[in-house]
């Protein structure tokens, strides 16, 4: 495992926008991704394999034939939105007595999921889990500044991916919180523009479209439209179901079936 992450190192690397330090943004494959998260946790890899349901909540639309590149092809989430104010918490997102639960193991992966955002304070009346669910109706999680901020457990994001959640969408992101997400593959860890948290409401139907030209979110319910940052070289990384498994898709690390 040490030679993996090695290799791993040398290929990505994670840095943060000048502009907002709090924010990483992944440069072209020829830097590298140092992840702050360590892979000799055998408790958390693999998390691909525990995915089984993630693709059904995607849609890739197809690239007309005249324009062939596949890579071209936009990637979009619809659902209901759950919408959360500033510095939601590692502790909101997934309070540190479930931390005992094993993300490989898919019965535990499942009961994950149960308890994601289950730290938000009362004032929430909307509760983002119904009692006795193990899945939301909310696939999709915006927020305000500063997103995930608190400790550095990676059952955060797992949490909301186990829970059903696509892609979460803040105005800023707390850099390990980010980190994790892209590492694990479980939720697209979105840029806003401005404060979506006060143009949409929790149960507002929309619909993010991830494409090569532009991202953007498209409010129904409200009928507004809203640009995106564009998540970069961070998405194939997602896609792929995560750091490893990007890295044997690409032939920097042996397959398992080698």
């Amino acid at each position: 495992m040490a030679a993996t992450a090695a290799a791993l190192s040398s290929t990505f690397s994670l840095s943060s926008p000048a502009k907002n330090p709090n924010v990483p943004s992944f440069s072209p494959l020829s830097s590298s991704l140092n992840l702050a998260s360590s892979p000799s946790n055998p408790s958390f890899y693999p998390f691909k394999a525990l995915k089984l349901d993630r693709t059904s909540r995607l849609v890739t639309a197809a690239t007309p034939a005249a324009t062939a590149p596949s890579s071209s092809a936009a990637t979009t989430f619809h659902g209901l939105c759950y919408v959360v104010g500033d510095n939601i918490d590692t502790d909101q997102i997934i309070p540190a007595e479930y931390l005992t639960l094993v993300p490989s193991n898919p019965e535990e992966y499942e009961k994950l999921g149960s308890y994601a955002l289950i730290g938000l304070p009362s004032s929430y009346e909307t509760r983002f889990m119904e009692p006795g669910a193990t899945k939301t109706k909310y696939s999709i999680v915006i927020g305000g500044d500063n997103f995930g901020c608190g400790s550095s457990r990676e059952h955060a994001p797992v949490a909301l991916g186990a829970a059903g959640v696509s892609a979460v969408v803040a105005e800023s992101y707390a850099r390990i919180f980010f980190r994790n997400s892209v590492a694990t593959g479980e939720v697209y860890p979105l840029e806003s523009e401005g404060r979506l948290c006060e143009e949409c409401s929790t149960g507002d139907v929309v619909t993010i479209e991830l494409g090569e030209s532009a991202t953007k979110l498209i409010n129904h319910t409200t009928g507004k439209e809203y640009k995106l940052k564009p998540i970069g070289d961070a998405g194939p990384v997602i896609e792929a179901g995560g750091i490893f498994a990007f890295a044997r898709k690409a032939g920097m690390i042996p397959s398992r079936a080698a």
